[in-house]
């Protein structure tokens, strides 16, 4: 099989006109990078025509040619963009992703270059990803795939999903690490200062965002309250209290509007109120108590219930470059975990 068969493993990109530009640079970059720690990656970008396309940046990208004249592709890699969820996919992007897949001895695809899996039918009975603000469409849209709407990527099989942008960043260093172990992939992650890819299963760190907005105007008073003070008081009685209606009427509102409990609802935006006050530079102690968590312990199993890391994790990595520069080692209290 041509290139595969001379130890190196070829990445075929597919793109689009509208294509999200970092979709391709960031998986690009790490398996590039990888190539100085003795990985075998060769390169190249097609579109379903062969003709250059335009990134939804406006800059035009160039192409190594047509899908169809492909050879020897080791992974068939699907780039996202923001027009495949607002308006139909091409039957001949279809066509290219899907002969692209055939090909391939993996396939993967990065934010919403899914629902061009989706489109092509290779997603049919296979759980899936794609960007947080997109998955509930992506469900709707193909009822036969099993969204996992809050994963950084996921595998099923020879087929790979990842969540939006820079989780292809996460899902190319994991094939990385399926083909030549951890210490490359660790050591091309050092080289581009990012952490090492997530794990595949860890949330999106959007932990209520992604909740349908309630319609009844008395429910959106009632989120819009918790919204406003997460460390009020909260509880089922008091929100009911609130919205006029009894404990088990306002529940079933929520899991009718809402698609969770009153509680549940409550912990994720005190979960997201935490996440803001960690990336102001505040100790896990102080978000535990000024979003109404109470103890560091409970904020650190709600974090890694629904974030996937310890909230400590989080801050080290997601905080400010502003915070990064002028913080002096004595400003740090103790490392909260």
């Amino acid at each position: 099989m041509g290139s595969r068969a001379a130890g190196v493993h070829r990445v075929t990109a597919l793109v689009f006109d509208g294509m999200t530009l970092l979709d391709l640079a960031g998986p690009f970059e790490v398996f590039a990078e990888a190539a100085k720690f003795g990985a075998r990656y060769e390169l190249e970008v097609r579109s379903s025509d062969g003709a250059a396309v335009r990134a939804s940046t406006g800059l035009r990208v160039h192409v190594d040619g047509a899908a169809d004249a492909a050879t020897d592709v080791g992974t068939a890699l699907v780039v996202g963009g923001d027009v495949l969820a607002v308006g139909p996919i091409s039957a001949e992007l279809t066509a290219a992703a899907a002969e692209l897949s055939d090909r391939a001895d993996r396939t993967a695809a990065v934010c919403t270059g899914a629902f061009v899996l989706a489109a092509a039918g290779l997603l049919d009975g296979r759980r899936a990803t794609t960007h947080w603000q997109h998955a509930r469409l992506l469900g709707v849209a193909f009822p036969q795939v099993s969204v996992e709407s809050d994963a950084i990527f996921v595998r099923d099989g020879a087929i790979f999903t990842s969540a939006g942008v820079s989780a292809g960043i996460d899902l190319a260093l994991a094939l990385v690490e399926r083909d030549h172990g951890p210490e490359v992939a660790r050591s091309v992650a050092q080289s581009l200062v990012v952490f090492l890819q997530r794990p595949g299963g860890q949330s999106q760190f959007s932990p209520s965002l992604a909740l349908p907005r309630p319609r009844t105007p008395v429910l959106r008073r009632v989120i819009d309250a918790v919204a406003a003070d997460p460390a009020d008081d909260h509880s089922v009685t008091a929100l009911a209290a609130r919205a006029h209606v009894s404990p088990r009427h306002l529940s079933r509102m929520f899991r009718q509007e809402v698609g969770s409990s009153p509680s549940k609802y409550v912990e994720g935006v005190r979960v997201d109120a935490a996440i803001r006050l960690l990336h102001a530079g505040k100790s896990v102690t102080a978000c535990a108590q000024q979003v109404g968590i109470g103890s560091p312990e409970t904020l650190r199993r709600m974090f890694l219930a629904r974030v996937g890391v310890p909230p400590r994790a989080y801050q080290q990595r997601f905080r400010t470059t502003e915070r990064d520069l002028t913080m002096m080692p004595d400003d740090e209290g103790p490392p909260d975990q």
